[in-house]
């Protein structure tokens, strides 16, 4: 672009292009190179098309609770089909891994463990959310739903390693496998507290715990039961994908990955076997005392019933009833009505009744 100035052609330097932003869903979105992150925050589009212009690059952009048009513009960046745009939208998805053309995604449950002072018929204890993985050529694309697992702790993790970075977009989905793994590992301890609190509430002397807490802990059992087991068949169906899977650098890794999550399937497994005998215990307590009550009531009642037989056949006034006409015909009836009482509680006290 040229002006005149004075007579003179002065040219004009172009005016720049301004800065794209990334949209608030954009958690955050890099290049790396050999394993190292460029420097900066740059634009999805541009740090993809970065990525495709060097050698050993790929791009890895994070998302948080995409909208619709987001997700849209990112399909359209990264050539992602509309199924797995709509699959990325929605959550909770069952742990899955699948080829959707020259994309996989991998699906994964999060969880977090929820603080609470005790244990109520509504507490949540177990935060559960997912993140979808899709893998591509020179991108990885990581889409949390949820409060549960954020991802910057991986980012940082991985950044501290760029041997294993420079094993491409995998290494992402490596890391993120072992941080869900480790975040199950951490849930389970909390869990197992909360399960030893219940146990101890349920076999002490004042057998204070509340059917519907138990109830309620089953209920958080069983959700991170649903996030953790599903995920052992996509985790070794990774394992037996040869061509674009995993390098072979890093199938070691997800082999470790694999034993750790089948520790965890193991306790969980174990949490839930272990919560259903301690419901068991705490429902055969309530027969029991149920039962306990029922015989003191019968008891009682058949105390009460020979104070009324008694009272009842002395009621009637008949013409020739002899008690009728004593003297101390009264006191007698009282005092047998007393004897037959006491007579009755001895009875019932020695067989475990009272």
């Amino acid at each position: 672009m040229v002006t005149r100035l004075l007579g003179r052609t002065v040219p004009v330097p172009a005016a720049r292009e301004p800065r794209r932003a990334n949209p608030d869903a954009v958690v955050d979105c890099a290049v790396y190179v050999d394993g190292r992150r460029e420097p900066g925050r740059p634009h999805y589009a541009d740090a993809y098309a970065r990525s495709r212009r060097s050698r050993n690059a790929f791009v890895w952009l994070g998302l948080h609770d995409p909208g619709a048009a987001v997700m849209a513009a990112v399909g359209r960046t990264f050539g992602l089909d509309e199924l797995t745009v709509e699959h990325a939208l929605t959550d909770g998805h069952r742990p899955t891994v699948r080829r959707d053309g020259t994309v996989t995604l991998l699906v994964l449950r999060t969880a977090g463990y929820v603080e609470h002072a005790e244990l109520t018929d509504t507490s949540e204890v177990v935060d559960t959310g997912d993140v979808l993985v899709l893998l591509g050529d020179r991108f990885v694309i990581t889409v949390r739903h949820g409060a549960a697992g954020a991802l910057a702790a991986v980012r940082d993790e991985i950044q501290g390693h760029p041997a294993v970075l420079a094993e491409g977009p995998w290494a992402v989905a490596y890391a993120v496998c072992s941080r869900m793994v480790d975040l199950y590992l951490e849930v389970a301890g909390h869990v197992e507290r909360d399960l030893e609190r219940a146990e101890e509430s349920v076999f002490a002397r004042d057998r204070s715990a509340d059917i519907q807490h138990l109830y309620q802990l089953k209920r958080e059992v069983v959700e991170f039961k649903r996030a953790v087991l599903p995920l052992q068949a996509p985790l070794r169906a990774v394992l037996d994908v040869r061509e674009d899977g995993p390098p072979p650098g890093l199938r070691r890794r997800f082999g470790d990955v694999d034993a750790r999550l089948a520790r965890t399937v193991d306790r969980v497994a174990a949490y839930d076997d272990l919560l259903t005998s301690i419901l068991q215990s705490r429902l055969a307590q309530l027969a029991v005392d149920q039962n306990n009550d029922m015989r003191k009531i019968a008891a009682w009642a058949a105390i009460a019933a020979t104070q009324t037989g008694i009272a009842g056949v002395y009621g009637m006034n008949f013409a020739h009833m002899p008690e009728l006409g004593w003297r101390y015909g009264y006191w007698g009836a009282l005092g047998l009505m007393a004897l037959a009482a006491l007579t009755l509680h001895r009875l019932f006290r020695r067989s475990g009744w009272l």
